[in-house]
């Protein structure tokens, strides 16, 4: 993938950079082709996976229908009335937990020629996480929630090969002779 058509996608570009990519796509119909088939590309990664949930129905009225029935019986006003009170005591004292916050921090590379890539770094206390393929489109993706400050990663390709983020330019050695990116996450972002 052209690097210069990464740093465009992901906005990391200041406005000379941006002027020359511009001027590059005017100039080159290749390059302007592979930068929409990028940007598609991209389009796809950004989408959500699910868009409808499925509907599961379940046996659970009929049980409804059986356990109404016998409190319909002879004493089964007080067996009502009880389990009336016993349901608004579950719904007041239980809350359930809200859907989970989509992890807002995604990482993606392009490696169409891999079976696996996962990632590791100081806000996975260095175990590795894998990442899922994007469809057919060669990028690999995950969603993680980090807090805020600077975070050290890599990505580890077919279980062994360590891999700096090259959409990532601040980089620092790590203690085996490799090098991993630096990441800043700022919470107002």
């Amino acid at each position: 993938m052209n690097t210069i058509i990464s740093l465009f996608i992901d906005d990391e570009m200041n406005l000379e950079d941006k002027i020359g990519f511009v001027e590059r796509v005017r100039n080159h119909s290749s390059f302007a082709d592979e930068t929409l088939d990028l940007l598609h590309l991209e389009k796809l990664v950004r989408s959500d996976v699910v868009t409808v949930l499925p509907q599961i129905l379940s046996a659970r009225p009929t049980i409804l229908r059986r356990a109404v029935h016998v409190f319909m019986q002879p004493l089964g006003w007080v067996s009502s009335a009880l389990a009336a009170a016993l349901i608004v005591l579950v719904i007041f004292a239980v809350t359930l937990p809200g859907p989970a916050p989509v992890p807002k921090n995604r990482f993606v590379v392009y490696m169409p020629d891999v079976n696996q890539v996962e990632i590791a770094g100081s806000f996975t206390n260095w175990k590795r996480i894998p990442m899922q393929r994007a469809g057919d489109s060669g990028y690999w993706v995950v969603r993680l929630a980090l807090p805020e400050g600077e975070h050290q990663f890599t990505y580890i390709v077919d279980g062994r090969r360590r891999l700096t983020d090259p959409t990532i330019q601040t980089r620092e050695q790590d203690d085996f002779g490799g090098y991993n990116s630096i990441l800043y996450v700022d919470e107002k972002a």
